[in-house]
């Protein structure tokens, strides 16, 4: 009875002789589709096309098969390619021959790109090949598609490497209808480099030098237009250079630093579409950008899930970078000053930087630069400053009520106290930055939602503290005076009906009490109508 080796190495024997009669069929193929249109065979061409497709599959199957990653099998592999780029490089080669195979081979042979460098290489010269002889609207939806099907291979990464330096060119090379074409292909593009991105093996560098070159190229068509679809290929350029700056961000597993470099690369793409840090941040910019592209289209608006997120990480990656503090620190500086003299701006802003604060992909450090960042433009702002009788806050509460509400959450579960009480402080000063009257609503909201115990407790002693302050302030005394009560309530007698449930509300309870205790001796010493 043979060994489990011996049967092992001849399993492998004949991997490798199906893998090198393979091999020799792609050959023996390519050689029938050139005689074939010198027959005048254009059927026979398409058989031969399908059968060569068929070849390459099952050679690609053997390779996935193999037990171990077989020399002979890598070389069978590299000669099966070295002959397909031989012929689509032949001078003598038929257009109708190298269209054929253009519509069906980048799919296919994009699978062997991750066997070696060497295949990788040898992919990528043939797919230049499909660009450059064939029609570049053919090739753009060929490509899209090919990179649909990389999606669901066994290295997406390595698959889409060729595919994705093909469409870049392929961009430039479109001779019409620029803007439309790009709108088709740049979700597709996105889609792959999030998926590049959840790889556990992911390189940073890798992943950015890919998106880069996208960037590059969808600039390179933009600079050619005139006009509106100018205008329009700028605009989905600003948002695929956000989209991706939330996906390079979230892609990081460690050591933010080092990545400064790829971000400055960012950096004259926003100056190019006339996009400001103020303007990310405040979501200006954002909406500008979306109103022009996508208009009333939400299905390809969902193409881009994560520009808000970008946006602000742009401001953010700005804020903590020396080297971009460098390229850009008087117009930061500049930015923060105006966030803290303007109090719309302000809010706009809060509801930014919640999509950092709530995203749960994004590293620890990053959430910190943001609580900074809140500090550094909440810096002296008070209660006594946020009456703001001619500015109407009722646009921005819900959004900044989801700032709050994200600013508890990193209360609650940042990794060390120094943080948890930065963002305490933070969210201190938020509460000081709303109108009485919202800031109510507001915090009403944030009590009736908490579901935690301790952070109920947490909000309504900022309630008391607001009360405390406010003594000497008619228009807080008067929503306090009207309101207290109604929050008391909400922890005592439970929307849900019944008492609220010991001890598992213990801090709600007892801080709420202590406020009802609060407001009586406001009310006795008259401080309260």
């Amino acid at each position: 009875m043979a060994s489990p080796a011996v049967r092992s190495s001849e399993s492998e024997e004949i991997s490798d002789a199906t893998a090198s009669s393979l091999s020799h069929r792609v050959g023996e193929l390519l050689a029938l589709c050139f005689s074939s249109v010198e027959v005048g065979g254009l059927q026979d061409l398409e058989s031969l096309v399908k059968e060569l497709v068929n070849c390459l599959n099952s050679l690609s199957e053997e390779e996935n098969e193999a037990l171990n990653s077989s020399n002979e099998l890598e070389n069978d592999v590299i000669q099966a390619l070295a002959e397909i780029l031989k012929f689509v490089s032949s001078p003598q080669m038929d257009q109708a021959v190298i269209d054929a195979l253009s519509f069906e081979l980048p799919k296919v042979i994009s699978k062997f790109a991750n066997l070696s460098s060497r295949c990788s290489q040898l992919v990528d010269e043939i797919v230049d090949r499909f660009v450059e002889e064939c029609n570049p609207r053919d090739m753009l939806s060929i490509l899209c598609e090919a990179l649909d099907a990389a999606r669901c291979s066994l290295s997406p990464s390595s698959c889409s490497t060729p595919l994705l330096h093909g469409l870049s060119k392929v961009f430039i090379s479109v001779q019409r209808r620029h803007y439309e074409q790009l709108r088709v292909a740049v979700p597709i593009v996105l889609n792959v480099l999030k998926d590049m991105s959840l790889e556990t093996d992911v390189q940073v560098e890798d992943l950015f030098e890919k998106a880069l070159g996208i960037a590059v190229s969808i600039q390179d068509v933009s600079s050619k237009l005139k006009n509106e679809e100018n205008a329009k290929v700028c605009c989905l350029l600003g948002l695929y250079v956000m989209q991706i700056t939330a996906i390079l961000s979230v892609s990081i597993r460690d050591k933010v630093a080092s990545c400064v470099p790829l971000v400055m690369q960012l950096e004259p793409f926003l100056t190019y579409c006339s996009l400001t840090h103020l303007g990310l941040i405040t979501g200006n910019d954002t909406e500008k950008l979306i109103s022009t592209v996508a208009g009333d289209d939400d299905d390809f608006i969902s193409s881009f899930p994560d520009i808000k997120l970008g946006a602000s990480l742009l401001f953010i990656w700005a804020k903590i970078s020396h080297e971009i503090s460098e390229f850009a620190n008087a117009a930061i500086g500049n930015d923060v000053e105006e966030l803290q003299s303007n109090p719309v701006k302000r809010w706009q802003a809060y509801g930014m930087l919640k999509y950092i604060l709530t995203s749960g992909d994004l590293l620890w450090e990053f959430k910190r630069h943001t609580i900074e960042l809140l500090l550094d433009i909440t810096k002296g702002v008070t209660s006594s400053q946020c009456n703001y009788e001619q500015i109407d806050c009722s646009d921005y509460t819900p959004s900044i009520y989801a700032a709050l509400q994200a600013v508890t959450l990193v209360i609650m579960y940042a990794p060390d106290a120094g943080l948890r009480k930065k963002t305490f402080e933070a969210l201190k000063r938020i509460l000081s930055d709303i109108p009485a009257p919202e800031r109510f609503d507001i915090l009403r909201a944030l009590v009736t939602n908490s579901q935690s115990s301790s952070m109920t407790a947490i909000l309504l002693g900022l309630v008391k503290d607001n009360m405390s302050k406010s003594s000497m302030q008619a228009t807080d005394c008067v929503t306090a005076d009207t309101h207290v009560i109604e929050l008391v309530e909400l922890v005592l007698r439970p929307p849900q009906g019944g008492p609220p449930l010991l001890p598992d509300q213990g801090d709600a309870v007892l801080a709420a009490l202590n406020l009802y205790r609060f407001a009586l001796l406001f009310e006795s010493k008259g401080i309260m109508s």
